[in-house]
């Protein structure tokens, strides 16, 4: 029970602080920020994983909970995806490949400019 409250206290702390954060920087989603510090304050041993380890095993094997809300926006607007599923799927896909390419592409760069050596400097 006590590690169930500590993990609660953890990531109550990390949620608060990402919405102070959203709340200057934006952008993001402040429970986003929030996760994202949760996992750097974990890696930096600022909480104890052994503790936070029980709890959050049973959020991610209950997360299909979470999702339950947009099945349920499918099943109500059900006769759009009858009317347009073919569009839908395939717009996902394109989209996707798109999306893979593109960061394959950046990384490539990346990757290539990284390892091109300096060029040489002559001392004059």
């Amino acid at each position: 029970m006590k590690n169930i409250i500590y993990t609660i206290i953890a990531i109550s702390i990390c949620l608060i602080s990402g919405r102070m954060l959203y709340s200057v920087i934006g952008g993001l989603p402040a429970s986003l920020y929030g996760m994202v510090l949760y996992c750097i304050l974990l890696q930096l041993g600022w909480f104890n994983p052994d503790k936070v380890q029980q709890a959050n095993q049973w959020g991610i094997k209950h997360m299909g909970i979470c999702f339950i809300p947009a099945a349920v926006g499918i099943i109500n607007h059900f006769e759009l995806f009858q009317k347009h599923g073919y569009s839908i799927v395939a717009i996902i896909l394109v989209t996707t490949f798109i999306l893979i390419s593109f960061v394959g592409i950046l990384v490539e760069k990346y990757l290539t400019t990284k390892s091109k050596p300096a060029a040489d400097v002559k001392d004059y």
